[in-house]
């Protein structure tokens, strides 16, 4: 795993802990935002490299275990992982569904919820514009959470995922308190 690590948290009985993954069959990002109340705090961000050149199923198997250990160190709450796309490829559409499969699975292990937005969505709630490049996602999550260095893109993508599930969840939490009263 590499990129940026832990910030440190003060944690807390109310805080939500929230792991986004992006996936991937070669490089998979991940990242944990600690949400507390309005405020959000960014505590560690990485990528998990895949062996390159070994066989697809050995791959996942690395991304499996290394996802497994992270959501068992950082004890999420919630697992928010971007959905699949199809753009480029019939292939490369495949090819990110085993990796999807792969994070589900890791989320299932713990029984975690799992949450899922589409990538035009991650992308929005990052920057504003739901075909942002991946360079201008890296600028604007350094710039959200106050990051010293720009993350590695894979990293970046998965920051992107967990804070469009923290405004996700703030706009249903307002909608929820609105009924109720």
């Amino acid at each position: 795993m590499t990129g940026p690590t832990a910030q440190g948290t003060n944690g807390g009985p109310d805080s939500i802990r929230i792991v986004g993954i992006d996936p991937g069959t070669q490089n998979v990002g991940f990242a944990l935002l600690e949400k507390k109340g309005s405020q959000v705090q960014f505590v560690e961000a990485g990528v998990i490299r895949a062996p390159r050149g070994a066989h697809i199923a050995a791959r996942l198997r690395k991304i499996y275990e290394e996802l497994v250990e992270v959501i068992r160190r950082t004890e999420p709450n919630v697992v928010v992982v971007e959905q699949a796309f199809f753009g480029k490829s019939v292939r490369d559409a495949l090819r990110i569904g085993e990796g999807r499969g792969v994070a589900l699975l890791a989320a299932g292990t713990f029984n975690l919820p799992v949450a899922e937005y589409a990538p035009a969505q991650v992308k929005k709630a990052a920057t504003g514009n739901g075909r942002a490049r991946k360079s201008q996602v890296q600028e604007m999550v350094r710039r959200m959470l106050d990051l010293k260095e720009l993350p590695p893109p894979d990293a970046a993508d998965a920051i992107a995922i967990a804070l469009c599930h923290c405004h996700r969840s703030a706009l249903n939490e307002r909608i929820d308190a609105g009924a109720k009263s």
